[in-house]
C-alpha cells in the first residue's frame, strides 16, 4: 500500500531518507520541550526519523485520509497521536499548553498560513523546523537591506531567530515541484512583547512594504496626518533597509 501524493493537498512526498534525517536532527531542543508536532506526515519518511529521538514526544496532524491509514498501518507508537484535522483550524493552546516545536515537509500552498499560525502562538510555539519553496524560505531568514526581505521577514524576526540550513533539489521527491525547496530554522528569542503596539507594528511594516520602491516617508503617508512627523532621516529609507527595531521606533513615534 502506498499513497498516492495529492495535487490539491499541494503533495510533494520527500524520498531521500538522508534528507529526512537531517531535517529530523535539524531540532536542537535548545528551549527543552517535552512535545513535537509535525506536520503533513505523508508516508512517514520524517516520522521515522522523528520517532527514534527520545527527547520529545511526536505527534502528527494530517488531513490525508489515505494518509492516515497508511500511518496507522506502518507506525503503530504514533497511532494515538495521530490528529486527523487540517492544521489551520486546530487550537495550539489546547494542543499544549506548555512550550512545542513544528516540524514538516510543508505543503507550499499553506506553508506561510503555518507560520502566521505560529506567530499568533508565538508564547507556545518555541521552535519550527520546516520544508519550504526555496524563495519562500530565503525571503523569511534574509536580514535587512537583501532584495528577499519583507513583511514575513520582519514579523517574524521580531520573535524568532531564523536559520536557512540546507537546499533541496527538485528530485528529491515524488512528484518533482517545478521549483527547488529550503529547510529553514525558528527558535523564539528571548522578546515577549514588543515595546509598541503589535498591530500597529504589523501595519506599519505592511503599508511600508506595498510600496517597497518607496521612501517610507512617502510609503506611510497614508498612517499620519501630520506629515512633519515624517521629517526624521529615517523615512528617507525604504522598508527593506530597516530593521525590526528600526519598525518599532516608528510605531512609537507613529502611535505614541
Amino acid at each position: 500500500m502506498k499513497v498516492q501524493p495529492k495535487k490539491h493537498l499541494g503533495q510533494h512526498f520527500l524520498k531521500n531518507e538522508a534528507i529526512a534525517q537531517a531535517i529530523a536532527q535539524s531540532l536542537l531542543c535548545r528551549l527543552p520541550y517535552k512535545k513535537v508536532l509535525e506536520i503533513g506526515a505523508g508516508m512517514g519518511v520524517l516520522t521515522k526519523y522523528l520517532l527514534e529521538d527520545q527527547r520529545f514526544e511526536t505527534w502528527v496532524v494530517e488531513i490525508d485520509r489515505e494518509s492516515i491509514l497508511y500511518l496507522q498501518a506502518h507506525y503503530l507508537p504514533i497511532t494515538s497521536r495521530l490528529l486527523e484535522q487540517d492544521f489551520l483550524w486546530m487550537d495550539l493552546q489546547k494542543f499544549s499548553n506548555e512550550p512545542f516545536a513544528i516540524i514538516g515537509n510543508f505543503p507550499y500552498n499553506i506553508s506561510s498560513q503555518i507560520l502566521f499560525k505560529a506567530l499568533e502562538n508565538k508564547n507556545v510555539v518555541c521552535e519550527v523546523v520546516g520544508m519550504f519553496q526555496k524563495e519562500v524560505a530565503q525571503r523569511i531568514a534574509s536580514p535587512p537591506g537583501s532584495k528577499e526581505y519583507g513583511i514575513l521577514s520582519v514579523l517574524l524576526q521580531a520573535f524568532y531567530d531564523i536559520e536557512y540550513l540546507f537546499t533541496v533539489g527538485e528530485n528529491e521527491f515524488i512528484p518533482p515541484p517545478k521549483v527547488k525547496s529550503g529547510v529553514i530554522r525558528l527558535i523564539r528569542n528571548a522578546t515577549d512583547t514588543l515595546p509598541c503596539d503589535e498591530v500597529k507594528f504589523k501595519l506599519v511594516v505592511k503599508t511600508g512594504f506595498n510600496q517597497r520602491r518607496k521612501t517610507l516617508r512617502n510609503a506611510l503617508q497614508s498612517l499620519v496626518n501630520d506629515k512633519s512627523i515624517l521629517s526624521h532621516e529615517i523615512y528617507s529609507k525604504r522598508a527593506e533597509q530597516l530593521k525590526v527595531s528600526d519598525f518599532v521606533w516608528i510605531t512609537q513615534q507613529l502611535y505614541s
